[in-house]
């Protein structure tokens, strides 16, 4: 059956009309986008509110789509691609280290110190590097299939080794986010999740939670990720007031208070959202100026640079651009989050329709950081806008930067 596309349909109705199209149950799409059918069916039906931009992408995939204008009309016309970014071209190999662990026969160990020294420098090389993502796909795949192996055969220390290879899909969350293999983010966040609760330790359970929280929230599933939040602060509460406690444990728990301030946001609750964020700037503010959490870079800086995303998020961009003001963001140590750090600036701007502001912030994250711009959809997407409306004069320069990130201009 063919449908005409009526641009007044709305996009409930739009989604109808392409999972009918397909031939694909209510079901079955639902599952694929991490939803229920109950959920699904509100949507199609007008009884839910527009899933936001994330949500739509998903969908959009999942119906082979090729441009987001098929569930939107002209209100967000852009090519699904340009959001979804590209493949990086070591995640072939990553996913194999990932998916066929269980078929390999270890010929080897690597010691726990080992792994774990590899795991600390590949931290380091993520948060300082430009190309961050081309170094991690170098470095992953062995590392990777290292740790499994040692989780599996380690006798003596099997705890440790769980720790480490829940490091290690933490580290691997960072790769595969924003590339077009949705459910690698799932498996990656579930695999930390699940060692980390093999290891019974508080600490690494928190850690790997703090991707899955993230994984939820870009799926819409806000009461889960707020639920993961709470439950595993709760579980590192009683370690919090001992003097022995490692501040890690203090920034895993600011950090994951800041990702409940981030949901909040995201579902449009402005005091709610600030409420949880002056809770974890509290976390940060405790530990100090010179304190940084390695996997979530929770800090003082970062804590600023929620502010101004809590802003773009809540559609106020006044505040965020105040609080984008109110630190340097040189302060933020981790160059990919520096990154986009410029990016959620330049969104503020984009919002307030200040391209020509937005632009440089952009030129300034690729300047950065380029591979987190590269896979930034947020930024692909607001480039693609300008490609059509550029600033006055600076079309060469919309160009120019389009070129840079791979999108063709």
């Amino acid at each position: 059956m063919v449908y005409s596309q009526d641009q007044d349909a709305p996009i409930g109705e739009r989604i109808r009309r392409q999972r009918e199209r397909v031939g694909m149950s209510r079901p079955v799409l639902a599952g694929l986008v991490g939803k229920s059918a109950e959920w699904l069916k509100a949507v199609e039906n007008g009884r839910l509110q527009t899933p936001r931009l994330p949500m739509l992408l998903r969908i959009a995939r999942a119906l082979e789509l090729q441009d987001l204008a098929e569930l939107t009309g002209n209100e967000h016309a852009v090519p699904v691609e340009v959001f979804a970014g590209e493949r990086h071209t070591a995640l072939t190999a990553v996913q194999a280290a990932l998916t066929d662990f269980r078929l390999a026969v270890p010929d080897r160990t690597a010691s726990i110190d080992h792994l774990a020294a590899r795991l600390r420098q590949a931290w380091t090389v993520r948060h300082g590097s430009p190309d961050h993502r081309t170094q991690l796909g170098a470095v992953l795949p062995s590392l990777i299939r290292d740790a499994q192996t040692a989780a599996r055969t380690q006798r003596d220390d099997r705890r440790a080794a769980r720790r480490v290879l829940a490091g290690v899909y933490q580290l691997a969350d960072f790769y595969v986010a924003y590339q077009p293999a949705p459910e690698l983010v799932w498996l990656v966040a579930d695999r930390a999740l699940n060692e980390g609760y093999e290891a019974d330790d508080p600490y690494v359970i928190a850690c790997s939670a703090w991707g899955m929280i993230q994984a939820l929230r870009d799926s819409g599933r806000w009461e889960e990720a707020i639920a993961l939040a709470r439950t595993s602060i709760e579980r590192l509460q009683p370690f919090l007031e001992l003097d022995t406690t490692s501040d890690e444990w203090r920034g895993i728990a600011g950090a994951l208070e800041a990702e409940i301030a981030y949901v909040h946001a995201r579902r449009g609750r402005h005091g709610e959202a600030w409420a949880w964020w002056e809770r974890a700037d509290n976390v940060a503010k405790n530990l100090g100026p010179g304190y940084r959490h390695v996997q979530t870079s929770f800090s003082m800086p970062v804590m600023s640079a929620h502010a101004t995303t809590l802003g773009v998020e809540l559609r106020r961009s006044s505040e965020a651009l105040k609080a984008s003001k109110g630190f340097d963001a040189e302060q933020i140590v981790s160059l990919p989050r520096r990154s986009r750090h410029f990016i959620e600036v330049a969104r503020a701007h984009f919002l307030k329709d200040e391209s020509i502001a937005a632009l440089a912030l952009l030129v300034k994250s690729e300047s950065t950081a380029p591979e987190t711009i590269r896979y930034n959809g947020f930024a692909r997407d607001m480039l693609y806008q300008m490609t059509k409306q550029p600033p006055s004069g600076m079309r060469q320069d919309v160009r120019d930067l389009c070129r840079k990130v791979g999108l063709a201009s």
